[in-house]
């Protein structure tokens, strides 16, 4: 597949995303810490594979983690809290909305102490405006299984409308189809 940039340039890093609590950025050293929380904790890993091991976090991850197109950092009073991710979802994984599949996917995790409050919502729907400015016209896709209730309202909120149900991972899986327009206000 062809680099980002190359289907459609868009200036990235993009200056920092304001919502009323959050702080949408690139990532920097400074997350490195966070990033590995988020990935070794049980809580945060039971929709999506699992905790990886701290150790192998510790050793595996850069210095500064998630240096690519369409990774935020969502930060809370200067404080590390989440991420957010729109990446191209793979033709090989099931669920798509086209047939050839590389639809842009939204993604988002945040650690347990922020949960319940909003902020995947206010955040990821930052993240949806952005992209639709960046690509006009583009619909977003979002895949979670239906177990997990917290994602489902999220999804709900921001205005996924659900395209699809199938098994992977183990589990009955949920894809939605977001386009500017259709976030509930």
């Amino acid at each position: 597949m062809p680099d980002e940039t190359t289907v459609n340039p868009v200036a990235w890093p993009p200056a920092p995303i304001k919502t009323g609590r959050l702080v949408l950025r690139e990532a920097e050293a400074r997350d490195r810490a966070a990033l590995i929380e988020l990935a070794a904790s049980p809580e945060v890993g039971t929709y999506v594979g699992g905790a990886r091991p701290r150790d192998e976090l510790e050793r595996a991850m850069p210095e500064v983690p998630g240096q690519r197109f369409g990774f935020f950092v969502a930060e809370l009073d200067a404080t590390a809290i989440g991420m957010i991710t729109l990446d191209r979802r793979d033709p090989e994984r099931k669920g798509h909305i086209r047939p050839e599949g590389g639809e842009p996917e939204l993604g988002y995790l945040f650690l347990p102490q922020a949960w319940g409050r909003g902020y995947a919502t206010e955040a990821c729907a930052a993240a949806l405006d952005w992209f639709a400015d960046a690509h006009p016209g583009e619909p977003v896709v979002l895949s979670t299984q239906t177990a997990n209730a917290a994602s489902m309202r999220v999804a709900a909120k921001l205005g996924f409308t659900e395209v699809e149900r199938f098994e992977d991972y183990g589990a009955e899986q949920w894809l939605g189809v977001w386009s500017r327009g259709t976030t509930s206000d």
